[in-house]
């Protein structure tokens, strides 16, 4: 019987009630990993981790809270010894530059930029007497580039890249390998919040002319989760359907 990618890791994956991080929590158990999914959305993650099955557990994790952290490590390590974390639990808000609060800006700093600190300095003691590890940070899109009414998503997501690149300098000599991972838009409740069914239109002239779906980011931190991705860190993984590169203009030259 052939063996699962994730055979005999433990994982732990942030914002895995729904959407983006449940599915990467279902694929990496159906890869062989125990997963342990944080959330505050309690009742949608129990049900998660209860649709998974044996494989999985679910902790209240707020990712601004180190007590919380140090509770959903403690039940990785009931598992066996902790080799992945996904930092995957964010937030968006809305606003132009003018219009955006202190308050609004810092909620999303302290879940987005701070989760993702908070996360990485958790782990690291118990990735290192497992003898390496792999941590994933989700970024996005809006990490590498800008789009007006994102100025505190944005600085969030760019800060993710550096942190990843000191945390893989640090953490390296150590077996500990620290990639980014930038998603475009992706059909879930945050990427599509007014549930459009048509959510495709919006993509028309980006390269891959869809909308992402949630396996196509699950599938590449899989990716960066396994030993296939043993010789990367401090890396910029891009799963975005080509928006990053630019757009197809209809009106100019193209192959057909």
């Amino acid at each position: 019987m052939a063996r699962g990618r994730l055979e005999g890791k433990v994982a732990i994956i942030t914002g895995a009630a729904r959407g983006q991080g449940a599915c990467e929590a279902r694929l990496f158990a159906e890869e062989g990993a125990k997963v342990v999914l944080g959330d505050v959305l309690d009742a949608e993650g129990e049900a998660v981790a209860k649709e998974i099955g044996d494989r999985a557990a679910y902790v209240h994790l707020d990712v601004r809270s180190e007590a919380d952290w140090t509770a959903a490590v403690g039940r990785a390590e009931a598992l066996g010894p902790l080799n992945v974390l996904v930092n995957n639990a964010a937030v968006v808000h809305f606003a132009s530059v003018k219009d955006t609060t202190l308050a609004d800006y810092m909620r999303v700093v302290e879940i987005n930029q701070a989760g993702t600190f908070l996360g990485m300095r958790a782990v690291f003691d118990s990735m290192k007497r497992a003898g390496g590890g792999s941590i994933v940070n989700v970024s996005s899109i809006d990490g590498l580039q800008a789009k007006n009414g994102l100025v505190a998503y944005a600085s969030t997501k760019w800060a993710i890249r550096g942190m990843t690149k000191v945390a893989a300098i640090e953490f390296g000599r150590h077996g500990i390998r620290v990639n980014s991972l930038h998603p475009g838009g992706v059909d879930t409740v945050m990427g599509n919040p007014l549930g459009d069914t048509d959510i495709d239109r919006f993509y028309r002239n980006q390269p891959i002319p869809r909308c992402g779906r949630p396996i196509d980011i699950a599938r590449l931190a899989l990716f960066l989760a396994s030993d296939e991705c043993s010789y990367s860190t401090g890396s910029e993984f891009i799963a975005d359907g080509g928006w990053n590169i630019g757009a197809f203009v209809p009106d100019l030259p193209s192959s057909d």
